[in-house]
């Protein structure tokens, strides 16, 4: 079983990410979602600045809405993206 995640960023954190999606490595068999963004901040900046000037962003598990203490596993997907806004 393999132990990666796959990551999409979505709408200005796509631009400012460079990027629209990547697969990382786990670093444990599960680990929370903030466990997970804290180990790849650590590994890239641009991710770090990009997360660093957005406290609020939200994530998503294999397409549902979730929180940073929520357990990502090998084979998940998560969405990273701006609060939403409305009127």
């Amino acid at each position: 079983m393999a132990q990666d995640v796959t990551i999409f960023y979505f709408a200005a954190l796509r631009e400012q990410m460079g990027r629209e999606s990547e697969t990382v490595s786990m670093p444990a068999p599960s680990v929370t979602v903030e466990t997970l963004v804290g180990e790849l901040r650590r590994k890239d900046g641009v991710m770090d600045e990009v997360f660093a000037a957005s406290p609020r962003l939200r994530v998503a598990i294999n397409q549902t809405l979730a929180t940073f203490q929520d357990t990502v596993r090998p084979g998940d997907e998560l969405a990273f993206f701006p609060p939403m806004t409305g009127g």
